[in-house]
């Protein structure tokens, strides 16, 4: 039983969007000296009951008490009074201002009238305190995530915060910078912070959290300390059921054929290498992930492969012949098929209907038209067949694109991809945006394919995703490929520095 008094509670907190209860009378409590998970899936209310704490949001109803005192957090400022700071997802740093100039940004508007040299000695005393260490002078847009992060934490404990909250911190790191980030937490829980880490990683909440809180559809399903739940439990809490996470059954399959880059080479502004010099091959009945930390080049080698960028040099040989120089109709005909990470603007035709959209690299051939003709109820089958197939929720295949949910309409694509007769899938974070049991169908759906025996490339944020499902990695750093892996030699940690230019 818990003894101790919350320093916030929000009681009551509603808040409504157009055609959507984000908040439904959620009652939240943030302890002293504690790591708080606030977990649920994407679009459960998460992010919207810390905006409203952060003053960002305020609530249509219901109270926010500090130190049981009533207060009106009218917008960040306030809440930066009351020692609330919140790191959001996508970082709030401006590129070409150093790490000074970052912290020194609205000190003014908390009447903290410091000059650089002050803001650098109280700065270097809060890092060495800490243990976040970052150089005061190196400019942000030549640091890692990682880095960036740490920067974004300092700046919450310059300005004197005591309550962090951290919206899915661990997205976009490697397992190296996971680790020192949770070292980092734990010295400030030492310190007398509390911390707040919106996820929907249940792994890290059992590896961070002292205390956890479950959002489903705005509404709090669960709320109890760490030691005394399961993952299980959490799962059904988060989605309304449970889950299976057994290991993906693999066969060995013999296909003919191979998907080839050869000295693959792409430059950029000022003749930078954005990738260089690349090669490897996808053989058929294999998935070959890409572990690379966002911006290395792994984006822009898939691109090429579709067609979508020309590179600079370097051939593309598909099933023995070379395709490099040939439009992306060609390459699909051919037996490509693309999940890219940009569902609305690169997925879909957002403003047409899911039938529409099902055959947006189908729509010149057979069986969807003929002689010119369009054949509209093959389209409408084949869409139907998507949305029941990989549970999309649609009220029928007439929705506009735009109308589906993030989480459906990336079910959309991914089916729609899988669905086809493909012979490769390039396939770019396809469970970005999904639930636990979609995640999981999805995974099953990728495996399934090569099992088949189609060649999957699969470049993935998530780590955990790549070496679950995997048969082989590569990894990118800088534009280039600076490892190799079988599965049987499959080493997160090793990977991961890699993954960070360091050797394994």
């Amino acid at each position: 039983m818990n003894t101790k008094e919350p320093i916030i509670r929000m009681e009551n907190i509603v808040k409504v969007f157009p055609n959507v209860v984000a908040n439904d009378g959620i009652n939240f409590e943030i302890y002293p000296n504690e790591v708080h998970a606030l977990l649920g899936e994407n679009g459960a209310g998460k992010t919207t009951l810390m905006n409203i704490l952060y003053g960002l949001y305020k609530p249509d109803s219901g109270n926010i008490y500090i130190y049981g005192k009533k207060v009106n957090i009218k917008n960040p400022l306030y809440a930066q009074k009351f020692g609330i700071g919140m790191v959001h997802q996508h970082f709030s740093l401006i590129p070409y201002f150093n790490v000074l100039e970052n912290i020194s940004i609205g000190l003014n508007e908390l009447k903290i009238n410091l000059n650089l040299e002050k803001v650098k000695k109280k700065l270097e005393e809060i890092m060495k305190k800490y243990g976040l260490l970052v150089d005061p002078e190196k400019r942000i847009e030549e640091m890692s995530v990682g880095e960036m992060q740490r920067v974004e934490i300092l700046k919450l404990l310059f300005r004197g915060a005591n309550v962090l909250i951290l919206d899915e911190p661990t997205s976009a790191l490697t397992p190296q910078e996971v680790d020192e980030l949770f070292r980092s937490i734990r010295d400030l829980v030492k310190e007398g912070k509390s911390v707040v880490i919106i996820t929907h990683k249940l792994y890290e909440v059992f590896q961070i959290s002292d205390r956890i809180t479950v959002l489903r559809k705005g509404k709090v399903t669960y709320k109890g300390l760490t030691s005394e739940t399961t993952q299980e439990a959490l799962v059904e809490a988060m989605i309304g059921k449970s889950v299976s996470f057994n290991d993906f059954s693999r066969e060995q399959i013999k296909v003919e054929g191979s998907l080839r880059v050869e000295g693959l080479t792409l430059y950029g502004k000022g003749n930078v290498p954005i990738i260089k010099d690349v090669t490897f091959e996808l053989k058929r009945g294999e998935i070959l992930g890409i572990a690379a930390v966002a911006g290395n080049g792994e984006k822009e080698l898939i691109d090429i492969i579709f067609g979508l960028i020309k590179q600079n040099s370097g051939k593309i040989i598909l099933d023995g012949k070379e395709i490099q120089n040939k439009p992306v109709k060609n390459r699909i005909e051919m037996g490509l098929s693309f999940i890219p990470a940009e569902r609305l603007t690169r997925g879909v035709a957002a403003g047409l209907a899911l039938y529409y959209n099902s055959i947006l690299h189908d729509h010149w051939s057979e069986p969807y038209i003929k002689h010119s003709i369009i054949n509209e109820q093959e389209m409408r089958n084949f869409a139907r067949k998507i949305i029941k197939s990989f549970e999309v929720v649609a009220k029928s295949e007439e929705v506009l694109a735009k109308q589906l949910s993030g989480g459906n309409l990336q079910k959309f694509i991914v089916g729609r991809e899988m669905l086809r007769s493909s012979k490769y899938i390039l396939a770019v974070n396809p469970t970005s945006g999904l639930d636990v049991s979609a995640t999981q169908m999805v995974r099953q759906a990728l495996v399934n394919m090569r099992n088949s025996g189609v060649g999957i490339l699969l470049s993935s944020e998530d780590l955990d995703e790549l070496v679950s499902v995997s048969d082989r990695i590569i990894v990118m750093y800088k534009g280039q490929i600076v490892g190799s892996f079988e599965r049987h030699e499959f080493d997160k940690i090793k990977i991961g520095a890699l993954m960070l230019g360091k050797n394994a």
